[in-house]
Formats: structure tokens, sequence, C-alpha cells
């Protein structure tokens, strides 16, 4: 029986999957509410910038992966443009639910599938982009995860991943107050939740920081890997380039 990390907490890995899809089951209703509480708005200009980043063209093909309540997903298919197509994906329905029924209010209709990104059903070599914004640390299997998303891209296809990261060193002391005072308070006023916050916040201290995910991406098959710091490491946008 081999075991893995529910944020601090030591884990049977058949029990995590259904532990976080429990939490994201929990938070779905008011997620994008929180998240603009948690980050003060921040997550809008990470977001941005990862769809600055990922440079798309029109009629290019797009995975988005986590893609949750479809913020990137939306912002990808507005640059891909009626010749292209972005495919919303989510480990997590109720996730996925929420994300589907915001893209079609924007008039947008994309194909939406419940997936695990650690064995993605799609064939080889079908994307020139793969996306995944605050999920891979959700995942079991991260270095699985990673083979898959290089597997399902095109040669030359980028993979972007925007995640919270190793804060700089001045900021660590303010930063872990704000995690685990200030986040499961919200967590419970907010969304009357504040064991997913707490999670949330224990799950991004046991991501790998930059130089970690960095040699986790090469190790998956990208030849070339570059991270961006954005507002003192809270957050690094991954970006790497398969071979």
């Amino acid at each position: 029986m081999s075991s893995t990390h529910f944020g601090f907490e030591s884990v049977d890995e058949r029990e995590k999957a259904k532990r976080v899809r429990g939490v994201f089951d929990s938070v779905a209703p008011r997620y994008d509410l929180m998240n603009d509480l948690m980050s003060m708005g921040l997550h809008r200009a990470w977001k941005a910038y990862t769809v600055l980043a990922a440079n798309l063209q029109p009629g290019d093909r797009v995975l988005d992966i986590a893609g949750g309540t479809g913020d990137l997903a939306l912002a990808f298919a507005k640059k891909v443009g009626a010749t292209g197509q972005v495919v919303h994906t989510d480990i997590n329905e109720a996730m996925l639910r929420t994300g589907r029924d915001r893209l079609l209010d924007a008039g947008v209709a994309l194909p939406t599938l419940v997936c695990d990104a650690e064995k993605l059903p799609f064939a080889s070599e079908s994307f020139d982009l793969v996306s995944v914004a605050f999920g891979l640390r959700n995942m079991t299997h991260k270095d699985a995860a990673v083979a898959e998303m290089n597997r399902v891209l095109k040669p030359r296809g980028k993979l972007l991943v925007l995640e919270f990261s190793k804060v700089a060193k001045p900021l660590e002391k303010a930063y872990d107050w704000y995690s685990f005072k200030v986040l499961p308070q919200l967590g419970r006023w907010v969304a009357g939740d504040d064991a997913s916050y707490r999670y949330l916040a224990e799950s991004i201290r046991m991501h790998p920081g930059q130089e970690e995910l960095k040699a986790l991406m090469k190790k998956g098959g990208f030849g070339h890997v570059d991270y961006h710091n954005l507002t003192g490491g809270v957050v690094a946008l991954h970006v790497g380039i398969k071979c």
C-alpha cells in the first residue's frame, strides 16, 4: 500500500483523489468569489499573463486541464477563434459543471470532459498547447501527469503550468500568517468551509518549488523549461517546450 500527502497529512494513494474531490465539491459554488478574495484579485492578472505567454494563433488546438470554472478556457477560445478548438477538462464534475455553465452564459460552447490528467483520453500529438492552472499540486502522481501532458502535445508544443510556488524569503512569515490564519477564516465566512481552505494552504507547501518543478518537467520529456515568478514567487508560471 503506497501513501502520499493530502496537505500535511499522509494518506493512502487511493484515498487522495476522493478527498481532493470532496474539497472541490465543497468549494465549487463559491470558488470564483473566494479566488478574488484570497488573491485580492491578483489571480486575474496571473491568468492574463498566462494567456500572453500562450501566444495562441487562430486554428490552434488547446487542452485546458483542471480547467475548473473556465477562466482560461474562455480566454483561450477567443484567441484560437472558430477554426481552433479548446477542450475544457477537470477531474471534478462539480467544478466542471460550474465552468460549463459560465462558458455557456458567455456564449461559448466548448467540448467539456471529466478526465484524469494522469490518464488522458486523447491521442498522442493532438494539441498545440496544454495548460494546467492551480491543479497540478492536487495530483497524486505529478510525474505521470506531466508525462501524459507531454504525450498529447505536438512536437514543439507548449505546456503552461500556473501554480502556487515557493515565495521569496522576505515574504515567508507574512505569507504563512495569511495562509494559515486568514484564508481558513475567509473560507468559513464566505464558503462555510474552513477545512478545505486549510487543505489548500497546506497543499501549496507540499508542492515542488520552482527548480524542483522545472526538473520534473524536464524529466517528463520537455527539452526547454523556464519559469516566471509572479508576485514575489507566490505563483510561478512554468513554460515547457516539447522536444
